[in-house]
């Protein structure tokens, strides 16, 4: 290893005794760039502590095209920026982040590539951009997103349901084959953690039936109904349970009953009630007896509890039917997509309220209108630089600039 006190570029500080040892020293003359020490690249001009008699090179940077990502190059007489569009951020563009967040209204910004991200909608919001308000009176779920996202409604939550609680609530399927997966229609835990002897209540579909569990701490109790009816446009829903006895009524079924293992009579449960999914990434979080894989596909409305049998059903939430948040959920029976537009063959790609386009390979953009560029990763075929070689696109083609210990056409020699 060695180690530099300074690092010179062109020449020296002369003093006398350089001159006695080593004769006249004559400097650089040219220009000099990508400066990279150890594998890191130093920005000349930015990062120099001083200097003398440097002017600028006057080869324009910008005439190269550097900028990668749609970037625009500025450059004036001592240095040069990429600005870039958003989504894109790095000395070249290069990058894709969400950091500068494009999505308003609080929503969650999902980088799609390293070329777009997507904006996945909060409550009452939809939109390429989640700028569009939307009244939700039948939410719509989509499941489990191509990101790994569910769609979800969360509650404040549901008190007094220790010892007696009654649900009844319709749910229309999107098709028939989401009735046969494990999908979430609602949950409903102690602590949020997923630990196994946590107290926990929930509903889904699993292999075209309804699955109703709750756990009082001391076992899982579990009825699962027979098939669904699959011609029944809308179905309805009624459990409950009081003590460790529950039960559950789907549709025009009989009414099928439970008895929770253990001594222990109570629910303890504190998190919020979410419905048609969950906030969480992935439901490892969530109980391991139960557990559910993706969020409800369709329409969930009418949910309504009781805390005992003398009272009236009301709708979940504080106040009465007021979600604390969601992600992803709409209208039931409206499209968004129906209000946009993909263009270059892209297509319009919905998920609740969140919706964005899915571009043909070579195009990029909210409605796919712009061009990848040819040193993009994802252009088809890729550039052939190689050993960290920068590709810089030219008006016809591309050209690699290699790192210090390269050279050939594609920096592929030694």
């Amino acid at each position: 290893q060695i180690t530099f006190g300074s690092i010179f570029l062109g020449n020296v500080p002369v003093h006398e005794e350089v001159h006695r040892c080593a004769g006249q020293i004559h400097g650089y003359k040219g220009c000099i760039r990508d400066f990279q020490v150890n594998h890191k690249e130093l920005f000349i001009i930015d990062e120099a502590l001083g200097g003398r008699n440097v002017e600028n090179c006057h080869v324009p940077i910008c005439d190269y095209h550097p900028c990668h990502n749609g970037g625009t190059c500025t450059s004036d007489e001592e240095n040069w920026y990429c600005e870039c569009p958003k989504l894109y951020t790095g000395k070249l563009c290069q990058f894709s982040t969400c950091d500068e967040n494009p999505c308003g209204n609080g929503a969650t910004c999902f980088p799609k590539s390293r070329r777009d991200a997507v904006c996945l909608c909060p409550y009452g919001r939809s939109g390429i951009l989640c700028s569009d308000a939307v009244h939700i009176t039948q939410p719509s779920f989509s499941g489990t997103d191509v990101f790994g996202y569910t769609s979800f409604l969360a509650y404040s939550t549901i008190s007094n349901i220790t010892f007696y609680y009654e649900f009844r609530l319709k749910f229309q399927l999107a098709n028939h084959h989401s009735a046969l997966q494990d999908n979430l229609i609602f949950f409903t835990g102690q602590k949020g953690q997923g630990l196994n002897g946590d107290d926990f209540l929930e509903l889904g579909l699993r292999n075209g039936r309804v699955v109703y569990s709750y756990n009082l701490g001391s076992g899982t109790a579990t009825i699962t109904s027979k098939p669904l009816d699959l011609t029944f446009n809308i179905h309805v829903i009624h459990l409950g349970r009081n003590l460790q006895k529950g039960w559950l009524k789907v549709d025009d079924q009989k009414n099928k009953t439970v008895t929770s293992p253990g001594r222990l009579v109570g629910l303890n449960v504190f998190s919020q009630f979410y419905l048609g999914g969950y906030e969480e990434y992935t439901p490892e979080l969530l109980p391991k007896g139960p557990r559910f894989k993706n969020g409800f596909q369709g329409c969930i409305f009418d949910v309504q509890v009781r805390s005992s049998i003398n009272q009236e059903f009301k709708s979940p939430g504080t106040p009465e039917g007021h979600p604390n948040s969601g992600r992803s959920v709409g209208q039931c029976k409206d499209s968004p997509c129906s209000l946009i537009k993909c263009r270059n063959g892209g297509k319009c790609i919905e998920s609740g309220s969140t919706v964005y386009c899915d571009c043909l390979t070579g195009w990029k953009g909210a409605f796919c209108t712009e061009t990848v560029s040819v040193c993009e990763p994802e252009h088809d075929p890729p550039h052939l630089c190689k050993q960290g070689g920068t590709c810089v696109p030219l008006p016809h083609g591309y050209t690699c600039h290699c790192p210090l210990g390269t050279t050939g056409t594609y920096c592929e020699q030694g």
